[in-house]
């Protein structure tokens, strides 16, 4: 086990790559990040798998030091698992360089977009249901504009810059009333006209 530690940017190795290419074990990646800590039991409830099969991925993930156990919780029956603080980078220059290395990248980063655009799909289908300050306050939007390339990377820039302060100010909030939100802030760019970039 170990402590919790000041926030780090990771860029994933090869093996972490790999980990996080397996459906579930992203989808256990993704839960403890926007959840917080869970046990094997909870996350088997969340998932729909048994808790042998959250238990055994959630040490493939621990073996990548993707997630660690909390200190001072849980039994040696029950333990609660949590991801560390900070970002993480999916995409690895180096890695880049070789076919297997762009293959294990395109796995994990299908697996995440996945699952990202089944929350949105189920919020866009199901979002009426929610009680109407949790309606009137998210937002689906789209928008196109010409920009250059500095443009855009300054564009992206700010937004991310929202993201990390909504993210620092509010991580540890308690309280009545809250829920976990998610934040998505997608910039790229579109196809040249005609077809090539």
């Amino acid at each position: 086990m170990t402590s919790p530690a000041e926030p780090r940017d990771r860029v994933l190795d090869a093996g972490a790559l790999r980990a996080l290419a397996h459906p579930l074990r992203a989808q256990l990646f993704d839960l403890l990040s926007q959840y917080g800590p869970q046990t094997a039991s909870g996350l088997a409830a969340l998932t729909g798998e048994s808790t042998g099969a959250t238990s055994y991925h959630l040490r493939a993930l621990a073996r990548q030091d993707l997630i660690r156990e909390v200190e001072g919780r849980g039994t040696a029956r029950e333990r609660w698992w949590e991801r560390p603080v900070g970002m993480v980078t999916l995409s690895n220059p180096e890695l880049s360089h070789t076919a297997a290395g762009r293959a294990i990248q395109e796995a994990v980063h299908s697996e995440t977009l996945n699952i990202r655009q089944q929350r949105l799909l189920h919020f866009a289908i199901h979002g009426w249901e929610e009680p109407e300050p949790w309606r009137e306050g998210s937002l689906i939007s789209t928008a196109s504009a010409r920009l250059t390339a500095e443009q855009m990377t300054e564009l992206s820039a700010r937004l991310q810059a929202v993201v990390d302060e909504t993210v620092q100010r509010y991580r540890h909030q308690a309280g009545d009333g809250l829920r976990v939100v998610t934040m998505r802030a997608d910039v790229f760019p579109l196809p040249a006209e005609g077809g090539s970039s």
